[in-house]
């Protein structure tokens, strides 16, 4: 009785470190960003044609299903992309910028131009990114939007208005595809 007790905490044990699998893609299940212990709110797959591009992951203070809500809150949070296949970073840049312009007026934009110009160089560090690499974004409000590969730091881009427009990219009316912000509502 003691061994199947041993095994099935183990087992339990185990479903924590990694909570969701994303295709192929082990997510895990809380993430530490800045002071602040995140939950994974929700994952999904990006698919551009029948390419899978990436796996994106949500990480909140705690679990929330309102889009609206999420791109609000300004608390810390992590986006975090796992490639999927090989991107320059021309591409990667222009896919976020083309989400961004969708989901705001061009008045909005020209407020944004400074942050998406320097988003722009901090990608442009990158080269390329190619698959089993993870891009995180993550929200310090005190900085601003860390951006990081493979666990080193490339820039940080102050502005809370910079961060709602990220969030927008998978969380916005135009999302870039509406199956990942589903997904990475929990849904």
């Amino acid at each position: 009785m003691k061994k199947i007790f041993l095994l099935v905490s183990g087992v339990l044990l185990s479903w924590n470190v990694f909570a969701l699998e994303v295709a192929g893609v082990k997510l895990a299940d809380t993430a530490q960003v800045g002071n602040a212990n995140l939950v994974l709110n929700g994952a999904g797959i990006r698919k551009k044609l029948f390419f899978k591009v990436y796996v994106g992951a949500l990480y909140l203070p705690q679990k929330q299903a309102s889009a609206e809500a999420i791109i609000a809150d300004e608390r810390e949070h992590r986006v975090a992309l796992h490639i999927m296949r090989d991107l320059s970073s021309d591409k990667l840049f222009n896919a976020f910028n083309e989400a961004i312009v969708a989901n705001h007026t061009p008045a909005e934009l020209a407020a944004l131009n400074a942050q998406i110009k320097q988003m722009e160089q901090v990608f442009g560090t990158m080269k390329e990114v190619k698959p089993g690499d993870v891009i995180t974004l993550d929200y310090l409000p005190a900085s601003g939007i860390q951006i990081s590969v493979n666990g080193v730091a490339r820039g940080t881009i102050a502005g809370a208005a910079f961060n709602r427009a990220l969030l927008k990219i998978w969380l916005g009316n135009k999302p870039a595809q509406d199956d990942l912000k589903k997904d990475m509502l929990g849904g």
